[in-house]
């Protein structure tokens, strides 16, 4: 017995490594994680046919210009002119609730979800311990993050090159760049939108250690969503509104500005990051110490 320890010790980061993939490979197999993926990228196809429908009528798009302190970019009047604009409009358009709602399903059925299929403890005979598997589910919900995000940016391109013209763009400060900068901010921009989400997806993994119920985990984290989103609307809250998760969520509007705003980009990671290591430090302390029967 003791030979074995020591051998699987050693083999601990290769270990691991299967760990991983495994995790990757069951969280992406499932059907329900498909299914939110499909969701995903239907949305820039129903915008983008949407736009399209509309000024084949010859009507015009509403809206207003750019943003001001990335408070909701109106990036939809510009996608007639450039697709590119699509994969900023889908953005901004899951953002909000879509994309986070899929990453709190994912991240609260992380530990609740094996405990109530009867998993978790045999996970946990294996020598990576506790804590490599929580941090295994945190890397698995991240991946989640940045393959979502991934997703909706994809679609919008393709589809907003099938029905608009591609070229170079105009910036939310009237300076133009060339299609190739604008398609690199645009993958920058889908970056920045799946850092926004690790504060989530670490809240959603504390909720998942606090009960054995996958559901409840999943449904708590999406109320939890819906709560902060409620608050942050509300003028009489407005000094605790930047303590919230989801206030500089829209800030990746400012990456398309010359020169680019990064204030409120840096308050937003800063922010994420905070909330992924109280919330993941909260996760780790309490399924460290829990009682695993199932």
């Amino acid at each position: 017995m003791l030979q074995v320890e020591t051998i699987g010790s050693r083999r601990s980061p290769l270990w691991t490594f299967g760990l991983l993939r495994s995790e990757l490979a069951v969280t992406f197999g499932r059907w329900r994680t498909l299914a939110l993926l499909g969701v995903l990228a239907a949305v820039p196809v129903l915008v983008g046919i949407a736009v399209k429908i509309e000024t084949s009528d010859g009507s015009a798009l509403g809206g207003s210009g750019g943003p001001e302190g990335g408070g909701g970019p109106a990036f939809i009047t510009q996608i007639t002119n450039n697709g590119l604009f699509l994969v900023f409009t889908a953005l901004a358009a899951t953002l909000p609730f879509f994309l986070p709602m899929a990453v709190g399903v994912v991240a609260g059925d992380a530990i609740a979800g094996e405990a109530n299929a009867g998993t978790l403890r045999y996970l946990l005979v294996a020598p990576a311990g506790r804590t490599r598997l929580l941090l295994t589910k945190y890397a698995t919900t991240m991946a989640f993050c940045l393959t979502a995000t991934l997703v909706v940016a994809v679609s919008a391109l393709t589809v907003g090159a099938l029905l608009f013209p591609l070229g170079d763009l105009t910036t939310i400060s009237g300076t133009r760049i060339s299609f190739a900068e604008g398609l690199g901010r645009a993958l920058l921009i889908a970056l920045v939108v799946a850092a926004s989400l690790i504060g989530i997806a670490a809240l959603g993994l504390f909720v998942s250690t606090l009960t054995n119920s996958g559901i409840a985990a999943m449904a708590t984290t999406v109320g939890l969503l819906i709560t902060v989103q409620i608050l942050d609307q509300i003028p009489q809250l407005h000094a605790i509104h930047p303590y919230f998760f989801s206030h500089y969520w829209l800030s990746f509007a400012d990456l398309m500005r010359e020169p680019v705003y990064w204030d409120d980009l840096v308050r937003n990671l800063g922010l994420q990051g905070l909330y992924a290591a109280v919330f993941g430090s909260a996760a780790w302390a309490r399924f460290t110490t829990k009682d695993v029967t199932a």
